[in-house]
C-alpha cells in the first residue's frame, strides 16, 4: 500500500504548492479530493490498476481523465510531470512549511512575499522580531497559534498515527513469524501500548538460528537502509520513513524483555523502584534476588514475584494500574469480541463508498449484529449532506434491506451538525425516524468556545451521543475549544454518550478523556467513522482507546446486543 500513501501525499504536497503559488481553486480541490481518497483505498492502487486498467482509474471517485493519466505516469516512472514542474517552483523551505499542520498555503505566501520568508529558520525569525504580527490580516493571536502549530510540529515530527503504522507492522510481525526459526515474537515500545502516535518500532524474539532471523530482517522488500546488523541486533529504516529495530533475546530473558521495552519509563521506573523496595533487580534480562535469577522467561512473573497482578500494556503509563495491580483491582478490560456492532459509519448517500448492501454483508461477514449509517446532515454541503428527502429515501431503503435479510442490521442513523446556535441540522419530526443520532461540531472558528453549542445539543430529546468530541486531528490539528469537563457533567445529568471517534486521525476521545467519563459515570459509543469497507477494521483502534482509559465491556454502548441497544436508545429519549 506504499504507493497509495506516496501518491496521496504527492497530491496533497502539489495542492499546497498550487495555492501558494495562487492556482485555480477548483483544481487544487480536485487534487485535494483524490488524495483524501488514495490515502483511504482499501486496495493496492498498483494492482487494481494492473487488473481494471485506465478505464478502472476513471471509475474511481474524484478521479477523471487527467488524474487517472497522472496517476498511470506514475505506476511507471515513480514521479509525473505536473508535480515535477509546479514542485521545482517552490523553494524547498517553503514545502517544509507546507507540512505543517495548521499554516495554510495564504499564510506562508503573505510572509514570503512580505518577510522573504523562505524556510522554517526564516519563519521562526520574523515571529521572533514581531515583523510577522504586523502584516495585513495577521496580528498576536493569529502569530500564537502559529507558534503552537510550529511547536506541535516539532513535538511530533518522527511520530506516525497508530491506525497509519498498524498494517504495516503486523505485516512486518508476520512476515517474520513465517521463518522456521522463530519460536515467540512481538512487538514492544508504545506500539504494543498502543498508543495514539508511535515512534521507532522495537520488535524481540527467541530464534533457533539468529543470523538467519536477522537475515531475513534486513532483507526485506521494504527495507530502505541498514543502520546496523549484529549477531542479535539489526536495525532498518523501512519505507525511507520508520526506523525499526529487531533483537533477538534467550527464552530465558524473553519476558523481562518483553515487560523492559514496552515501558513506559514511568511505568518501569515506578516497578523497579518497588521492587527494590522487596529486595529485587529488575533490568531487560530478568529478576534478581542478590545474584540468582528468579524469573524473566514469562512476563507475568516479572509482575507476580512482585505481588501484583499481571498489567495489560494499555494501562502501563503510571496512572495508578501498579496501585491497582497490587489490591487485585484492575479493570477487566474491555475485548475486541465484545463489539456487537460499528456505531458510526457513511453510505454513498454523503460522502462513503459504500453501497447499503455491500455494508449489511460486510456486516454479517465481520458478525456483526447491527451498522449504524450514520450519513452527514443536509448544511454539510462539504461532504453530500443529505436532504430531509435523501434521508427519508435512504431510511426506505434500509427498511427494505433488512426486510430482505430477516434482521435489523442497519440502523438508521445520522451524523448531524451541531449548528452555530446548538440547534440540530435536522428538525425533531425527522431525528425522531432515526435509530440512532450523532451530534458533531464540523465547523468553527478559531475564537469559538463550542461549549455552548455541544451541551445545546445534548439537551436535544433525539441525540444520543457527540461524535469526535473535540475535533482534533492526530499530527494535524490542535482540539476547538470546549470544557469537556462540563460536556461530560451534561452528559451524565441527560444519560447521553460520548463518542471514541476510531477514524485513525482522530481517536476521539482520548484514552485520558474516556478514563474521566467512565470516572464521571458516563457511556462511550465506539465508531469507525468509516467511510470505505476497508476502514472498518478501524474499530480495532477504537477498541485500543477504550482499553487505554481503562473501560470495561459494561462501559461501552456497542457491547450490547442488539434488543438491549434498541431499548437503551428508546429510554434514553
Amino acid at each position: 500500500m506504499e504507493h497509495n500513501k506516496k501518491l496521496s501525499k504527492m497530491f496533497d504536497t502539489l495542492s499546497d504548492a498550487l495555492e501558494f503559488l495562487g492556482e485555480n481553486t477548483f483544481k487544487i480541490q480536485a487534487y485535494r479530493k483524490v488524495a483524501r481518497f488514495l490515502e483511504n483505498f482499501p486496495e493496492d492502487i498498483e494492482e487494481y490498476y494492473k487488473e481494471h486498467g485506465h478505464k478502472g482509474l476513471k471509475a474511481l471517485p474524484g478521479v477523471g481523465e487527467k488524474i487517472a493519466l497522472k496517476i498511470e505516469e506514475y505506476l511507471k516512472r515513480g514521479t509525473f510531470k505536473k508535480y515535477e514542474e509546479v514542485v521545482s517552483q517552490v523553494p524547498m523551505g517553503i514545502l517544509e512549511l507546507l507540512d505543517i499542520p495548521g499554516i495554510g498555503p495564504k499564510t506562508i505566501k503573505l510572509a514570503h512575499d512580505a518577510l522573504g520568508v523562505n524556510n522554517l529558520s526564516d519563519l521562526k525569525r520574523v515571529i521572533q522580531d514581531g515583523s510577522l504580527e504586523k502584516l495585513k490580516g495577521m496580528g498576536p493571536k493569529k502569530v500564537e497559534n502559529i507558534k503552537k502549530s510550529i511547536d506541535m510540529y516539532y513535538k511530533m515530527k518522527g511520530r506516525i498515527p497508530l491506525g497509519e503504522i498498524f498494517p504495516f507492522v503486523e505485516k512486518l510481525k508476520e512476515y517474520l513469524a513465517a521463518s522456521e526459526y522463530v519460536e515467540k515474537i512481538e512487538v514492544c515500545g508504545s506500539y504494543r501500548r498502543r498508543k495514539e502516535t508511535v515512534g521507532d518500532i522495537d520488535i524481540l524474539c527467541v530464534s533457533k538460528n539468529k543470523d538467519a532471523v536477522i537475515k531475513r530482517f534486513v532483507n526485506h522488500p521494504d527495507v530502505s537502509r541498514i543502520l546496523a546488523q549484529g549477531e542479535t541486533k539489526a536495525s532498518c529504516i523501512f519505507n525511507e520513513r520508520v526506523q525499526v529495530d529487531l533483537r533477538v533475546v534467550p527464552e530465558s530473558s524473553f519476558g523481562a524483555a518483553l515487560q523492559y521495552f514496552t515501558g513506559s519509563k514511568q511505568h518501569n521506573i515506578h516497578l523497579r523502584t518497588l521492587a527494590k523496595q522487596a529486595g529485587y533487580k529488575i533490568s531487560e534480562y530478568g529478576v534478581y534476588k542478590h545474584s540468582e535469577k528468579v524469573a524473566g522467561e514469562r512476563e507475568e512473573d516479572i509482575y507476580g514475584i512482585l505481588g501484583l497482578d499481571f498489567i495489560p500494556p494499555e494501562l502501563r503509563e503510571d496512572r495508578g494500574e501498579i496501585e491497582k495491580a497490587k489490591e487485585h483491582a484492575l479493570p477487566h478490560l474491555i475485548e475486541r469480541s465484545d463489539i456487537k456492532g460499528d456505531l458510526h459509519v457513511h453510505s454513498r448517500y454523503s460522502d462513503g463508498t459504500m453501497t447499503l448492501r455491500e455494508l449489511i454483508e460486510k456486516a454479517i461477514k465481520m458478525h456483526y449484529e447491527y451498522i449504524a449509517v450514520c450519513d452527514h446532515s443536509q448544511s454539510a454541503r462539504y461532504a453530500h449532506g443529505l436532504s430531509i428527502e435523501d434521508l427519508r429515501k435512504k431510511n426506505r431503503e434500509i427498511e427494505k434491506l433488512n426486510e430482505e435479510y430477516g434482521a435489523q442490521i442497519l440502523l438508521k442513523g445520522a451524523e448531524v451538525d451541531i449548528l452555530q446556535d446548538g440547534s440540530l441540522d435536522y428538525p425533531d419530526d425527522v431525528l425522531k425516524e432515526l435509530d440512532f443520532v450523532i451530534g458533531s461540531v464540523h465547523i468553527w472558528s478559531k475564537k469559538e468556545d463550542v461549549t455552548p453549542r455541544i451541551l445545546k445539543a445534548l439537551e436535544n430529546p433525539y441525540v444520543h451521543t457527540i461524535g469526535h468530541p473535540t475535533g482534533r486531528l492526530i499530527n494535524k490539528r490542535g482540539p476547538y475549544k470546549v470544557d469537556l469537563e462540563k460536556v461530560i457533567e451534561h452528559a451524565e445529568k441527560l444519560g447521553k454518550f460520548l463518542e471514541i471517534n476510531a477514524y485513525y486521525e482522530r481517536l476521539d476521545l482520548n484514552d485520558i478523556w474516556s478514563k474521566r467519563a467512565k470516572e464521571m459515570g458516563v457511556k462511550l459509543t465506539i465508531g469507525t467513522d468509516a467511510h470505505q469497507i476497508g476502514q472498518l477494521w478501524m474499530m480495532d483502534l477504537g477498541v485500543y482507546v477504550a482499553r487505554r482509559g481503562w473501560l470495561e465491556k459494561g462501559d461501552v454502548l456497542n457491547t450490547l446486543p442488539l434488543n438491549e441497544l434498541l431499548k437503551t436508545l428508546k429510554h434514553r429519549r
